[in-house]
């Protein structure tokens, strides 16, 4: 059983409209106040506020003369906020993010609908306190026999409504076997380099319409009043061609990821540091803009669904530097150098296809023996190594001498 989500574009009618955006303007308030609520709560008492404490909190917020408004929508999708921010706050602690922010009404927003708070019936969706169903654009079906156990409408910074239902795929997805493996190199020139000698373009969305881009925030930050037409037009410009790089990034990483899913039996890739990688200031913009990140996740997941084997090597293996022929490693091999000669044996190498050849002999040493592929033993494993060797020394040294 395989848990996805298929999204579908919403097109609601006024009234539907109008009980969603009262909606997600109720989630965002809830959750605003939830957290000034539990940020107040540590810096002015040092006293920790859970979910059950601004559950809690809802409750009275609801009798306020000042907040009636949030009974007029369903409580579902307010409860799902606070337990969102629940998992924010459970990451942070868990130092794998940032503190949480406030949701902002400029990047849109989304309700998240349990299965107590809409009905499906005769395949279609009926929300908490909406008569008629949603009119969503059904691009396709859902698999026979799922029923969504979880639906999300979402409102994007440019207008555009979608749902997500979410639902549990019983069917057997795994793909025939193959023999066929493959090793990736991530690149900027080329999107990906693989070690059959393919080169994958990279289609650099960002920079087919980064002039247009300028002139419409160079236009956006003319407007002076915020409050005006003109100045809500032009950011409506902005966030329509934002839109549309997301959405043509988004759609040439599914497909490319479909690709090498469905070709190869094992995938091996770089487990790369995007995070770390996009702090550099020269780099950053190409880097967001190959979406490399997403399109590791993405093999990563459909690895699982269609039985598909991915691997991931350390970060730290010098895939670039070490001739796949030979396997010497040279000192220095800068980002400019192309090709190169190996010192050792003469083989004249491309820089990113002998990368990827590395990366795939790697990997197959990782998934037959478990070897390491790091250049040096990690600082854990010679510490450890050391504590083992130290008593037998110091055996030795006490031992008296005949």
């Amino acid at each position: 059983m395989v848990e996805k989500a298929y999204k579908f574009r919403l097109y609601p009618t006024p009234q539907q409209e109008s009980l969603l955006r009262r909606t997600l303007g109720c989630v965002r308030l809830v959750y605003n106040k939830a957290l000034v609520a539990r940020t107040q709560a540590w810096y002015e008492h040092q006293k920790r506020v859970g979910y059950k404490q601004t559950s809690a909190m809802l409750t009275n917020w609801k009798k306020q003369e000042d907040l009636d408004f949030l009974g007029e929508v369903s409580s579902v999708p307010l409860q799902q906020g606070l337990r969102h921010l629940q998992t924010a706050f459970t990451n942070f602690f868990g130092g794998r993010t940032k503190y949480p922010n406030f949701k902002k009404k400029r990047n849109g927003g989304s309700a998240e609908f349990t299965r107590s708070a809409f009905k499906w019936k005769d395949g279609q969706v009926y929300l908490a306190k909406c008569a008629e169903p949603l009119p969503i654009r059904w691009s396709r079906q859902l698999p026979t026999g799922c029923m969504p156990s979880m639906i999300t409408v979402k409102l994007d910074p440019c207008g555009r409504w979608s749902v997500s239902l979410r639902i549990n795929d019983t069917r057997d997805l795994r793909l025939n076997s193959t023999k066929k493996q493959l090793g990736i190199e991530l690149g900027i020139t080329s999107l990906l380099t693989t070690s059959d000698g393919e080169k994958v373009a990279n289609p650099r969305n960002l920079q087919k319409l980064h002039k247009k881009l300028k002139l419409a925030q160079k236009s956006l930050s003319r407007k002076r009043d915020k409050k005006s037409n003109n100045y809500q037009k032009a950011k409506l410009k902005v966030a329509k061609i934002y839109a549309l790089i997301k959405d043509s990034r988004l759609d040439y990483t599914h497909k490319l990821t479909t690709r090498l899913i469905r070709e190869n039996q094992t995938i091996v890739v770089e487990d790369l540091a995007v995070k770390n990688m996009v702090k550099n200031h020269k780099l950053a913009r190409v880097i967001s803009d190959a979406n490399w990140g997403e399109l590791l996740r993405q093999l990563e997941y459909k690895a699982e669904w269609y039985g598909r084997t991915l691997i991931k090597i350390d970060r730290y293996f010098p895939s670039s530097k070490r001739c796949s022929n030979c396997g010497h490693v040279v000192e220095k091999l800068p980002l400019n150098i192309r090709e190169w000669d190996c010192p050792e044996c003469g083989s004249h190498h491309d820089r990113d296809i002998n990368a990827s050849i590395n990366i795939l002999a790697a990997g197959q040493a990782v998934s037959v023996c478990g070897a390491t592929v790091r250049p040096e033993e990690s600082k854990s494993r010679r510490a450890s190594a050391m504590k083992q060797k130290v008593p037998n020394s110091d055996a030795r040294e006490s031992r008296p001498v005949s």
